[in-house]
């Protein structure tokens, strides 16, 4: 399989948020120990909750998300690429909003989010 650029790169978090340089996903599941006398010394481990969250990151563009403060969450969509079937989809919550500026650099935000149900993994 031949690698990906990430320059066409895209966050839609119920519409396209312009200015994102970059995203993170953090998708990962707990673990709950199940050793015992038959395990001889080896700890075994079973999965339980799957969860995921992440950040993305960029210039100011336009008006900033708003936080997740109601009970509706957001449909949130981080493309890996202009291929349409490369992204990773799910239900989130914007958990915080991080404006940045500097006398000498652009107004940057950065955002926290935390997925709520399942994550559709991005295709090949």
């Amino acid at each position: 399989m031949a690698h990906i650029a990430g320059r066409a790169g895209q966050v839609d978090a119920a519409a396209e948020v312009t200015g994102i340089r970059n995203w993170t996903l953090t998708y990962s599941v707990d673990t709950v120990e199940t050793t015992d006398f038959a395990d001889s010394g080896v700890a075994t481990y079973l999965p339980t909750v799957s969860r995921w969250s992440g950040s993305f990151d960029g210039l100011k563009d336009g008006v900033p998300l708003t936080l997740g403060t109601s009970a509706t969450p957001i449909t949130i969509k981080l493309y890996e690429s202009q291929t349409a079937s490369q992204f990773w989809t799910g239900d989130c919550f914007i958990t915080s909003c991080d404006p940045s500026t500097s006398f000498d650099g652009a107004v940057t935000y950065a955002y926290n989010f935390q997925g709520t149900g399942s994550l559709t993994v991005a295709a090949a």
